[in-house]
Order: structure tokens, then sequence, then C-alpha cells
């Protein structure tokens, strides 16, 4: 690939400080929160190239992610031999698991893949987990502490048992609606959702606060200019935000670099006091030598759009029918360790038990391997959208609008008809195909059908231009011979944290499985 990766995790902010310090910062890449670029791209291609922290230099996302999968990849192998001294064990003998937020689409998943199979992991050597029903596979395995408003008690998820999981993680907030079989599996009620509200909202946040009380300008010339001081105040931060309780009153203590304030008087030709005292943070802030003492009402406002967007969410699903019966609210994900988050579900939904286990942060990570062992541990899913192609059908004036006709080989057709497979809302039995649909050529001379796939919210679409339609991929069906009357089966199975695609040609009997390709 033509780059390396030196750091990964937390070791990253302390090699990217020495090189600063050493002034050879200029030839390396510093990325931080990268994954959740594949959920803000709303048309994610293989050419999406992403900018480190000093928003100058770029690189393609495939590389970043696959240097990154490589490196855990890497990793799990160095561990394994230093834990268990010549195991024998190679990596092409290992089923790898990639976790993905469940509100993630299609063509995000495929990207994942992808980039995997760069650094050598085969198709059928990797899985993807949907990192809520990850945590909720682990969450059955152990006994989990119940905290609800009048009392603390060990129990398990028993057959029969409804429950929302709230996985909180630092990009995303993914939730979903699971119900507890007989034979210990899980069935998904209602189909995922969630959205951008994790614990990097909180940081935005207060760097937003930042920008409004210094301005624009002082930040990203800080953050161009000091970048080591850039880190280490967000690092003090996050410190910070771990510890905010929302029943505390003490002042937040944050040390402010000293850099930082020499750039305000620089640029703003104030001091920072002075840009306090003038501000309407004035009675809610006051520096003290180079501690910024900030009022706990201020401090909480920082969590305010997470939290607000999780709870909101949340008491918007329980008004939907299927979820009647859900009596406890499962909170996973590093996130929902922060006291904030934790005590504003409580509050807001006393009725119900709020479960966190103590190890809320690694609860998919230890799901991911539950899963990859007992992937048919998932039942059930529900489908987000109504999925389907594009197709055309012999027009009829009485049905069809006149600007859809079109002449193919001297015959009229109607086209962009949606040929629905999955509808929105629909259960999806995990390893059955949901649709089963023969479709033949319009052209004597085709050797292959080119299907655009499509997905929209609305139930039953007509057309695929309908307003909340989107084109999120392709399909292509081989077909030998040649003729109108060729006949291909496609079978689509939506059950899997996949789609998978079965053609069947009726004359010859053979059967073929085909990539749909999501990434336009």
């Amino acid at each position: 690939m033509g780059e390396h990766l030196h750091s990964f995790g937390y070791d990253v902010e302390n090699k990217y400080i020495d090189l600063i310090q050493d002034e050879e910062q200029e030839h390396w890449f510093y990325f931080e929160r990268f994954k959740m670029k594949l959920y803000d791209q709303q048309r994610l291609g293989r050419d999406m190239m992403i900018y480190d922290i000093t928003g100058k230099k770029s690189l393609p996302a495939k590389t970043v992610i696959s240097l990154s999968i490589q490196y855990m990849k890497d990793d799990l192998m160095s561990v394994m031999q230093q834990r268990i001294f010549d195991c024998g064990i190679k990596a092409d003998e290992i089923h790898w698991v990639l976790t993905v937020p469940a509100i993630w689409n299609d063509a995000a998943k495929q990207f994942m893949r992808e980039a995997a199979h760069e650094v050598g992991i085969p198709a059928h050597k990797l899985s993807i987990a949907l990192e809520p029903e990850a945590a909720s596979l682990y969450c059955r395995h152990i006994s989990i502490e119940m905290i609800s408003s009048d009392k603390t008690t060990l129990t398990t998820f028993l057959p029969g048992k409804r429950y929302i999981v709230l996985d909180a993680g630092g990009g995303t907030v993914d939730i979903t609606v699971h119900e507890v079989l007989h034979g210990g599996k899980l069935k998904e009620l209602y189909k995922a959702s969630g959205g951008h509200w994790g614990g990097t909202r909180v940081d935005e946040a207060f760097l937003d606060f930042l920008v409004d009380l210094v301005g624009s300008d002082v930040m990203s010339k800080f953050k161009e200019r000091y970048t080591e001081e850039y880190l280490e105040l967000l690092r003090e931060f996050e410190d910070k935000k771990r510890k905010t309780l929302s029943s505390s009153d003490e002042k937040v203590r944050l040390k402010i670099p000293y850099k930082f304030i020499q750039l305000i008087e620089e640029l703003r030709c104030k001091s920072l006091q002075k840009l306090i005292d003038d501000s309407i943070y004035s009675k809610q802030l006051k520096l003290v030598a180079d501690k910024l003492r900030i009022e706990p009402s201020l401090a909480k406002s920082f969590f305010d759009t997470s939290i607000t967007k999780t709870v909101e969410h949340v008491k918007t699903l329980l008004k939907e029918p299927v979820t009647d019966g859900v009596d406890a609210i499962l909170m996973v994900g590093g996130f929902s360790e922060s006291n904030m988050l934790h005590e504003a579900v409580k509050s807001n939904f006393p009725e119900l038990g709020v479960i966190v286990p103590s190890e809320a942060g690694l609860a998919v990570l230890k799901g991911a391997v539950i899963f990859g062992h007992s992937p048919s541990m998932i039942s059930e899913r529900v489908s987000k959208y109504t999925y389907g192609v594009d197709m055309v059908e012999r027009f009829d004036s009485y049905l069809h609008p006149p600007e859809k006709k079109i002449t193919i080989d001297g015959k009229t057709y109607c086209s962009d008809i949606f040929s629905v497979h999955v509808h929105a809302g629909q259960a999806l039995i995990v390893g059955e195909y949901q649709s089963k649909e023969i479709y033949n050529p319009v052209s004597h001379l085709s050797q292959g059908m080119e299907f655009r796939i499509f997905a929209t919210l609305k139930s039953d679409p007509k057309y695929v231009d309908e307003p909340g339609s989107e084109q999120i991929g392709k399909l292509t069906i081989p077909m030998s011979g040649s003729g109108i009357g060729r006949k291909v089966q496609v079978k689509m199975i939506f059950g899997g944290t996949e789609i998978v695609v079965e053609c069947k040609e009726i004359a010859t009997g053979q059967i073929k499985n085909t990539i749909v390709d999501f990434l336009l």
C-alpha cells in the first residue's frame, strides 16, 4: 500500500507529540475518529479520501482502515505467540470478525470487507457483526447487575424477555429491540436506528464553546501552530468528561495551555479573562492562573445534544406497538459508562430496569467472539428499508405515465419500475430467502442483465425515481445463450448482516452467487 502504520490507539498521541517536539511531523499522518467518516459519507466510493488531524494532508480511506485492520491482525498473532509459545496457529486458520454500527449502510459494510481483503483476510474467513447484537449476545452469557430506581439485583435474560439495546459508542448511538427466544437465540423486534450522538458529540460541543469564546480563527491557529498543546487540551477534557456527574455541584477545573493563552492575547489583543468577562459566559467561567473553572451547569450543557437526542429517540421507540412488553434497557459501549448518560436514562425511564454490565465498553468486543462461533444466535432481524431493483414491464397507457414509455426491439415498455424484494419493517429470518423473482432480458443478444439496487423507507414504492428512493448499488446477472425467453430466478437473502444474492438460470439449472456492488 506504500504506507505503514506506526502506532494505534492511545500510543498515537504520545508518538505524534514526540514528532512535534523533534519537528518531524511534516512527513507523518495522524488520523483520529476516521471510522465515523464511513457513516457521515452519503455516497461512499472506493476512492474516498480522508484528511489527517492537520486538515492539510490526506490518504485514501481504504488505506487508513486497511492498515488499522492489519495492525490489529498482527497484534493478535504477536500476543498469541507470546502467551502460547509456538502455538502453530496461522492467520489463515482464524475466522475474523469485524464489528460495525447497526445503523451503517450496506456500502460501509462492503468498504470494511474490502479493506480487510487488502490485508489478506479472504471473504470466507470474515464475518461482519452488528455492534448492538454482539453486545446483546455477550450479555446473554453473563449475570448482569440490574440497576433500577429501587433495587439492585442479579438477573439473566429468560425466554420471552424483551429489552432495548442502547449501544452508545464514541461516534454513534445504536438502538435495537430484542426478544429472547427458547434455546437462547435472539430475535430483533424493530429495525436498528440511532444517530451520531456518541461521546464525540460532547467533544464537539466543548470545541464549539471554545470557538464561541475565543473565535474560530484562534482555534484554527492554535490547532495548526501548537498541535501538541491542542492535543493536551483535548486529553484534559476527555479526563474531565468521564468524571462529570449529573448530580454533582462541583466546578470543573480544566488546565489551559499557556501557549493558548498567549495566542489569544496575540490575535485578540485581549486577555482570556477579559474575553470571558465580555462574553455570555461571564458568570459561568473564571480563569485562575492556568485553570479554567467551569460552573457545573455549563459543563453539563456539553452533554445536552447527545443525551437529548438519545432519550427522545428511545421515547419515540417506546411508542411503537412492537415494543409492548419491553421492561429493560441494556446500555453498552464506552459512552454508556458516562455517569451523565447513565443517570439521564434512569431518570427518564424509571419504569424500566437499566442494565449496565461491568465491562460495558468491552461488551461488543467479547460478543463479537461469540457471534463468530455462533452467528445463528441471531435468528431474526427487521428490514430498515424497502429494497428492490429497477426493471421494465410492458407499457400500459392506463397504468403508466407517458414520460416513462420506452421502445426496445420494436416493443414498448415502462421504465423505472421498482421491483420490490423486501419491504421496510418486514421480519427477515436469518438464512432464508425473503423473495424469489424471475426476470428475463428484453434484448435477444443480452449476455447478462444489469440491475440497479434501490432502497427507500416507503413500504410500497412503484417507481425507482420517487422521492426518498435512492440507488445504493448495482447487480449483474450473467446469462448464457440468446433470445428473450431466457429466464433467471433471483433469490435475495436479507436476514444476515449483509445481502446475499443467488441466481438460478432456469434453462440450465446453473446456480451462481452474485455480489452486489454497493460502492458506486
